[in-house]
């Protein structure tokens, strides 16, 4: 269908006609009391998850709870749509000439929206205004774009909506077959598998805003996006510029604060007076341009805040490979690498670095944060657009990442790889990565004595919200995770990717996972918001699982399997579930396929779609039953790990119903 917009949407046109976008529901729901503000967390009343997850500073407003003339979209589990993708698995929709409209909760002075518009008729983006309006004057236009959003295709993805496969001799989910060992493969609906629709954008307002006043988003009439999807507003109060006393002003070494210059030379010559100096670095207020990497070594950086300093950089092209296959340099702190000993006493705090990543090359070092730290610290900063925010490259040991907003990314948010031992994750807000939010990966060395708490991760478009991949002595503890949209789980612990075995203790304690256990595609069936997974080994450890809570699972709440090629090779022996609440799942509490064993205590569980446990174990299906046993410890409340069920009644039903559970609720 033609659009009067022209070229700029025709791609969102065509996925508009093929109804693989939008799914939209009748009308949006008007508040009828303006004076209450609709506040949440990870789209739930806060009070299902107090405690748990990152404590930010901002007020989460949902725009399907807002008043507005446009059409909410969703509620969508289903992948490469834009509602899957939303938080809270909805949106509102808006054409030009449309609002939306939300009333400030707390007096605020600053704005994050999180935003969808079309891509490009050839990919690379678009850009369109947004006026915002607060109290029904101060009026502001942001500028949004999809240069940064919008992948297509098969791993490792690409800008070009038109492209062919990728990968032709891979597997297709969407056609069950093997294309290179069959036919030619099939002509694929295009643009094939549209992805990362989202982006979100910072505002300050410039004077404080009283609570009760509202702010109106509004599509200007004429807009070249043919649609504007609004799927939240952040609003907070934010502090004035942070002054570092006798901090070594990088402006008195020549930066240009206007972000015209490239300031990284000025920067190096602060940091090497700094050091001999034994005093930190200052980054004042302002735009400073970086586009390539600043070595970091024995320095503390600090700057006026995330809001106030902002290092920018352009992705830049290599006039040739680096040794480590690098294409692309861009914006960056770095330590040096383990094999050169890596940087010990790095401090970084309060700015944000703002790359320019648009497309994900696996090989390219253009991560916010990298290298080797060793007892250091990573705290209160804003990453942004860069393909990972945080990945450091072990061995090293004792780093603290605390604190930090990281969104936007095109893979993962953080990930501590090779060795890292004795560190510390915490606090840290994650939203919009295109692979896993948190990772542990042990590759060639274990992580060992690692601990992963009170982090938020929302809407993960690939893999999981945290993951474990091997590894010694692991703590998962106080996370919040929701809304991963595909081929992951909220949390996952798994034994692939090459990963050293897992060894020591594993504990999984008092996290939550909203709207988690998606559907796999390629196996066609449901995970588990708490994925365990035996792939190139057993996950044999103590593993113990205490105090989670699972709510509004898609599929499963706990899943537990080996790959089929492996299952008499690998098992999961032995996992202890404690003081566990589970409201609402697809398919069932359980689902085993696998060899091995678990306990349960105290499990509760309600709004259970289909039965209590799936218990196909290694699909062998002996006589003497399942290969997987259960043991009731006591406790269990709900009906659902009845006695007929142990100790391994074989109950498989490979791809069960899906019954969509009631919402959670406060647990009496």
């Amino acid at each position: 269908m033609a659009h009067p917009y022209g070229r700029a949407t025709a791609v969102a046109a065509a996925l508009l006609a093929l109804g693989t976008v939008l799914t939209s529901a009748p009308a949006a729901a008007a508040d009828p009391d303006p004076a209450r503000p609709v506040v949440t967390r990870a789209g739930l009343d806060p009070a299902l998850v107090a405690g748990r997850g990152a404590d930010v500073a901002f007020d989460e407003q949902e725009a399907e709870n807002a008043r507005t003339d446009g059409t909410v979209i969703g509620p969508d589990r289903t992948p490469y749509t834009l509602p899957s993708e939303a938080s809270g698995r909805k949106a509102v929709r808006l054409a030009p000439g449309q609002y939306v409209e939300f009333t400030l909760p707390r007096a605020a002075n600053a704005l994050t929206v999180r935003y969808s518009i079309p891509d490009a008729a050839g990919g690379g983006g678009i850009t369109a205004p947004l006026d915002v309006t607060v109290g029904g004057h101060h009026r502001r236009t942001m500028t949004l774009t999809s240069q940064y959003s919008w992948l297509y295709n098969q791993y490792p993805f690409t800008n070009d909506p038109g492209a062919g496969l990728l990968h032709p001799d891979w597997w297709l989910a969407e056609c069950s077959c093997v294309p290179a060992a069959t036919t030619p493969a099939p002509e694929l609906t295009k643009p094939f598998r549209p992805t990362h629709f989202y982006d979100e954008q910072r505002l300050l307002l410039g004077t404080t805003h009283r609570a009760g006043e509202r702010v109106r988003l509004t599509v200007p009439a004429g807009s070249p996006a043919a649609w504007t999807v609004i799927d939240l507003l952040d609003t907070e109060r934010v502090a004035a510029p942070h002054v570092e006393r006798g901090g070594v002003d990088v402006r008195a070494f020549g930066a240009d604060p206007t972000g015209r210059r490239d300031a990284a030379p000025a920067i190096e010559r602060a940091i090497a007076f700094a050091r001999r100096a034994h005093r930190p670095v200052y980054l004042p207020p302002g735009t400073f341009r970086v586009d390539r990497h600043l070595v970091v070594d024995d320095i503390t950086i600090v700057g006026a805040g995330n809001w106030h300093t902002v290092l920018k950089g352009r992705r830049t092209a290599l006039p040739e490979p680096a040794p480590d296959g690098s294409r692309h340099t861009g914006v960056g702190l770095y330590g040096r690498s383990a094999a050169e000993g890596g940087s010990r006493n790095v401090h970084l705090s309060g700015f944000t670095v703002e790359g320019d990543v648009r497309e994900r090359i696996d090989t390219d070092q253009v991560n916010a944060i990298g290298g080797a730290l060793n007892d250091s610290t990573i705290h209160g900063l804003r990453l942004h657009h860069t393909k990972v925010g945080i990945w450091l490259d072990g061995p090293l040991r004792n780093v603290r990442i605390t604190d930090n907003l990281i969104t936007d990314q095109i893979a993962d948010a953080v990930n501590l790889h090779t060795g890292v031992t004795d560190s510390l994750v915490r606090g840290n807000f994650v939203r919009n990565t295109g692979d896993d939010g948190i990772a542990l990966w042990s590759e060639k060395t274990a992580d060992a004595r690692n601990t992963l708490a009170r982090n938020t991760v929302q809407s993960p478009t690939l893999a999981n919200g945290i993951a474990v991949y091997g590894g010694a002595d692991t703590t998962v503890t106080g996370n919040l995770v929701a809304d991963p949209v595909r081929e992951g789980s909220g949390l996952h612990a798994g034994a692939r990717f090459g990963a050293e075995p897992f060894t020591g203790a594993l504990h999984f304690t008092d996290n939550t996972t909203v709207r988690a256990g998606t559907l796999d595609l390629n196996w066609r069936i449901g995970l588990g918001a708490l994925w365990f997974y035996a792939l190139d080994g057993s996950v044999d450890a103590d593993v113990r699982v205490t105090g989670d809570h699972y709510l509004d699972s898609t599929h499963n709440a706990i899943m537990l399997v080996s790959e089929y090629g492996v299952r008499d090779r690998y098992g999961i022996p032995a996992v202890h579930f404690k003081d566990i609440r589970v409201d609402g799942t697809g398919n069932s509490v359980l689902s085993a396929r696998t060899k091995g064993s678990a306990t349960f205590e105290n499990v509760d569980a309600r709004n259970v779609g289909a039965v209590g446990v799936n218990n196909c174990g290694s699909f062998g299906f002996p006589a003497t039953g399942s290969e997987f046993s259960l043991t009731d410890l006591g406790g269990n409340d709900g009906g659902w790990l009845a006695p007929w069920l142990l100790p391994n009644t074989v109950t498989c039903d490979d791809r069960p119903p899906v019954v969509t559970p009631p919402a959670p609720a406060p647990w009496s």
